[in-house]
């Protein structure tokens, strides 16, 4: 099992959680309102008068065999739009309650 952590744009949250409803993906935590900015390139995401968008970011725990279709499916996403932002990270689970 693998943590995928995804920061994004406000814009993208209902196509992000219904892209992992698709792909059965039921679990999640999400964070509405996450201040940011990307490390090479994109708009800051703070909030503020001159930077007034905000980001949000989700966490889910997925399945080894779903990891790589998610990841895709959110790459093309962000090639589509990339001054949005949108970035995934993956990390192993080693045990849950």
């Amino acid at each position: 099992m693998k943590a995928i952590l995804i920061t994004f744009d406000q814009a993208y949250y209902e196509r992000i959680v219904t892209m992992l409803e698709k792909n059965n993906c039921r679990g999640f935590t999400a964070w509405q309102q996450v201040q940011g900015r990307g490390s090479s390139d994109g708009e800051p995401h703070y909030g503020s008068h001159a930077w007034p968008s905000l980001a949000s970011a989700i966490i889910t725990m997925v399945e080894d065999s779903r990891v790589e279709r998610i990841l895709s499916i959110l790459h093309e996403m962000d090639v589509a739009t990339p001054k949005l932002g949108l970035r995934a990270f993956t990390w192993n689970i080693e045990q849950t309650i």
